[in-house]
């Protein structure tokens, strides 16, 4: 099943994991705590009252968005340029997908944190399945451009021209799949998948740093 059918068929739980997971592996760029998402993962378990949830959920969300304010400043403008992070939802996610074979490595880590930050903007206050799905999408979308814009391939004709971006596709794939097969049991299998391509994600950008230092 593609990643636009696993998004289009998900339930919220698996709608918000989703778009969690995609920040949670993209933090590095702006140097958030590594726990920083955790109560909003929380948020999605069993054993938690809907209403008590959903508020919780409007909650962190402000401490989250409270705590990144300002982080990675430098971004500017620099969204408009980098692709596969609009507001558009699943629209967008297939012409992420598209490109995903475009040369990769050439974008400005500026271009790369507008991305995330968008993520954070548009994810929704309110916890309603129509707007989870549509900031899936989003999510989906910007973090496959991150990956595709500091991805250290040679672009496309090349056998594995652009590893991250293979990497996170199967990530995000992996995320849905858990939690459509699993439910809120999935969300540590969810959470550990995140987890690790955060890691991958902060490697990259310290090997980049250190390359044009």
């Amino acid at each position: 099943m593609s990643l636009v059918e696993l998004i289009a068929r998900a339930d919220a739980r698996g709608l918000a994991a989703s778009g969690l997971a995609c920040v949670e592996r993209c933090l590095p760029l702006l140097g958030g705590d590594d726990a920083l998402l955790r109560p909003l993962w929380a948020t999605l378990s069993d054993g938690v009252d809907e209403d008590t949830a959903r508020h919780a959920w409007a909650e962190e969300l402000e401490r989250v968005r409270d705590g990144l304010a300002g982080a990675g400043a430098g971004a500017g403008g620099g969204a408009g340029g980098a692709d596969g992070g609009g507001a558009g939802g699943a629209g967008d996610l297939e012409d992420a997908l598209a490109g995903a074979g475009d040369p990769g490595g050439v974008g400005d880590a500026d271009d790369a944190v507008a991305l995330v930050r968008r993520m954070l903007d548009a994810a929704p206050v309110e916890r309603t399945e129509a707007g989870l799905r549509e900031w899936a999408g989003v999510c989906s979308a910007a973090s496959l451009g991150v990956h595709r814009l500091l991805d250290p391939g040679q672009g496309a004709g090349t056998q594995d021209a652009l590893p991250l971006v293979d990497a996170e596709l199967r990530r995000q794939t992996a995320v849905l799949e858990l939690l459509a097969g699993h439910g809120a049991a999935g969300l540590r299998g969810a959470l550990e998948v995140a987890t690790e391509g955060r890691r991958v994600l902060r490697a990259v950008l310290s090997r980049r740093d250190r390359t044009r230092a």
